[in-house]
């Protein structure tokens, strides 16, 4: 699986440099937002500008990242996604558990926004 990561003072962005999140690159996504989490990366930022087709597999991974991010009181977002993603997405009743964001931008800021409230909350 082809990717890039940004790493920012509070927040990581991992962009998928494919066309389909299938189960034959959903597992390697699975252990990248493990090991993110391991490694101390709160908040995610997952870029799927690029990625045009997602199978169950593919879902899956997505819950992975969100589940991890939960567990260790962390934001995970995912963002630019196509419209026939968006609407995957919505009939497998996703939304409203998945933080989908529209741009990279607004998902910058919707990630600093959570972590100000979790440090005011502090």
């Amino acid at each position: 699986m082809k990717y890039s990561f940004d790493h920012r003072e509070r927040f990581c962005i991992l962009k998928v440099d494919e066309d389909k999140l299938l189960s034959n690159c959903a597992p390697e996504l699975k252990f990248i937002l493990t090991d993110l989490g391991k490694d101390g990366t709160k908040n995610l930022i997952l870029d799927l500008e690029k990625v045009q087709f997602v199978d169950s597999s593919g879902l899956s991974s997505l819950l992975v990242g969100n589940r991890i991010a939960g567990e260790i009181s962390g934001t995970f977002v995912i963002t630019n996604l196509s419209a026939h993603l968006q609407k995957l997405i919505k009939i497998s009743q996703l939304e409203s558990i998945l933080t989908i964001v529209p741009t990279l931008q607004e998902s910058i800021d919707y990630v600093m926004m959570e972590e100000l409230n979790r440090d005011l909350m502090s």
